[in-house]
């Protein structure tokens, strides 16, 4: 199974720990990493994941997050087919950054975007394209 973890997943780590929801967003997150490590899942990469990565002010987060790359079967870059599905996911009413990895996700046949971005969550049910889910709600679906 394809994913697409958006930046706010590869993040949640590194988040304020003491609230409940987050703990158990990480805890899920790291599970579904370990099944990327395993091959149970296989993970997708994007050229707006690094751009938004290369903003990190935070330089051990952004080395970390990077190292994911290197787990991901495949790196789609910038193309138009990317473009013009980020600007009807635009349309629908997500932001441009979240429509261009959501379209990236698209393109490249995954099953599941992966977020904590309560925006995105509330605007999924507007796709058929993909599932869109928070790290905790896939675990439920896939490996309960």
């Amino acid at each position: 199974m394809k994913l697409y973890l958006g930046n706010c997943c590869f993040n949640r780590p590194f988040d304020d720990q003491s609230q409940i929801r987050i703990r158990l967003e990480t805890e899920a997150k790291l599970k579904i990493q370990e099944e990327i490590r395993s091959g149970t899942f296989q993970l997708m990469w994007s050229y707006i994941l690094d751009y938004e990565n290369n903003r990190n002010p935070y330089q051990e987060r952004k080395v970390r997050i990077k190292k994911w790359k290197e787990y991901a079967i495949e790196d789609i870059e910038e193309s138009s087919e990317v473009i013009e599905a980020a600007k009807e996911l635009n349309e629908k009413g997500f932001h441009k950054i979240d429509s261009l990895h959501i379209a990236c996700a698209i393109i490249t046949k995954c099953e599941y975007f992966l977020t904590t971005d309560d925006k995105i969550l509330k605007l999924a049910r507007l796709l058929n394209d993909i599932k869109i889910n928070d790290p905790i709600g896939f675990i439920k679906e896939t490996l309960s």
